[in-house]
């Protein structure tokens, strides 16, 4: 593709914010000696929490492990809970800008959040390496502040598609997942591929992200090859329970995004989630050198197993350090400083290799599992791997981006 994130169409991007920076007074060398504040957005509170919890426990493993030094850079790390909503995120990104002064910014973990400020980061030109999953902040409106180490809310579940249309042969599929951007980006990339793939999504099920009793929703999932849910927080426990409950598991097979499957909710799961195949840009049991010190020091601080909310900023972690051992340390050209995360290619990690493409998403693994019990613990078991899963998937990017964003109604079900 002929766009490309250079220097020249980097700082184009950022003009009007840097129009009033022309002129700068030469900064002291002390302030290469003083700490490098990292700043955190996550969730502490509401069904989103258990994530929350869990992006803090993985960034501050990473800072843990390197004795709070990066670069050569002393790290003062600062986490601010935003409540899990949209204006909770605008105040606590305000504060870490605007009073605690940090350098970057990790999180946060909702996309509806990462919407709520991708904006006024750019205006204050921060560097910010997000685990939402906000599609169009790296896709048709690209914030040249903003990496993503994770990945979109799609790039799994175009892969989850594929295998459920070739190599499990389903033809029909409902969708259910919360009433909100995450939902409708999840399943509206599973459908595409899914129905390219001559499948069919007959309807697809929006429950309030605060769901009490998910009855109502699974008595309409009937007549089809599969099911296919896509929930966050502690909601894959609620509802894979009442899924079980209501007879539903025997009957029919139920597929799953990350998040509804992440390794870090197996202690939260019975026999319900046993059988369960889900699509994830990471795997607990990935056999690389850094994810298995990751998974042993998670286990030895917290006494969990890692997941993709622990394992997003562990990576946040790793890009951040790359750019500082490049740099020498330096952070004082914000600009300068997100250009070098748009670079970061690393070998080993604990998702494996992954790079960034021009627009700032990542490009690496997606791993296909299945939920199975071993030596009476829940596992997910690598059947499949993807290599190299881009935000684009197999798509044309000039002609996936001349298209509309995933959303609730598009792609639209096939009558």
């Amino acid at each position: 593709m002929s766009l490309k994130l250079s220097r020249r169409t980097f700082m184009a991007a950022t003009a009007a914010g840097a129009a009033a920076a022309t002129f700068k007074f030469p900064t002291p060398a002390i302030a290469q000696n003083a700490p490098f504040k990292i700043g955190l957005l996550t969730v502490k509170t509401g069904p989103l929490a258990q994530g929350g919890i869990q992006m803090e426990q993985g960034i501050a493993t990473f800072l843990k492990e390197k004795n709070n030094t990066l670069g050569g850079r002393k790290i003062e790390f600062v986490s601010a809970d935003t409540g899990g909503n949209p204006a909770g995120a605008k105040t606590k990104a305000q504060e870490l800008i605007e009073r605690d002064k940090v350098n970057v910014i990790l999180g946060p973990l909702a996309a509806f959040e990462l919407l709520a400020i991708t904006d006024y980061v750019r205006q204050h030109q921060t560097p910010l390496l997000s685990l939402a999953a906000a599609e169009d902040v790296t896709q048709r409106h690209v914030n040249p502040f903003i990496v993503r180490p994770s990945a979109t809310s799609a790039q799994c579940m175009h892969p989850l598609g594929d295998y459920a249309a070739k190599e499990l042969k389903y033809k029909t599929a409902i969708t259910i997942s919360e009433d909100f951007a995450f939902g409708y980006e999840q399943m509206a990339g599973f459908q595409r591929v899914f129905q390219d793939d001559g499948g069919k999504v007959l309807k697809k099920l929006w429950p309030p992200l605060v769901t009490p009793d998910y009855t109502p929703y699974i008595a309409q999932i009937n007549d089809v090859d599969c099911c296919v849910n896509g929930f966050a927080g502690s909601n894959p426990v609620k509802f894979m329970r009442a899924y079980q409950a209501m007879g539903m598991k025997s009957k029919l097979p139920l597929l799953a995004g990350w998040t509804a499957m992440d390794d870090a909710l197996l202690h939260s799961l019975g026999d319900e989630a046993v059988g369960v195949k889900s699509a994830h840009w990471y795997s607990a049991d990935f056999d690389s050198e850094s994810n298995k010190r990751f998974v042993a020091d998670m286990q030895k601080n917290y006494k969990v197993l890692p997941g993709g909310y622990s394992a997003g900023m562990y990576i946040a972690g790793m890009c951040v350090e790359a750019v500082l051992q490049k740099n020498g340390g330096k952070a004082d050209d914000k600009k300068a400083f997100a250009e070098d995360l748009h670079k970061v290619s690393l070998k080993d990690s604990p998702r494996g290799p992954f790079h960034f493409d021009q627009f700032g998403n990542v490009v690496g693994t997606v791993f296909i599992r299945n939920c199975e019990r071993k030596n009476g613990k829940l596992v997910n078991t690598v059947i499949k791997t993807y290599p190299n899963v881009s935000q684009f998937w197999t798509y044309d990017p000039k002609k996936f981006l001349s298209q509309p964003v995933y959303s609730r109604d598009y792609p639209p079900l096939k009558r």
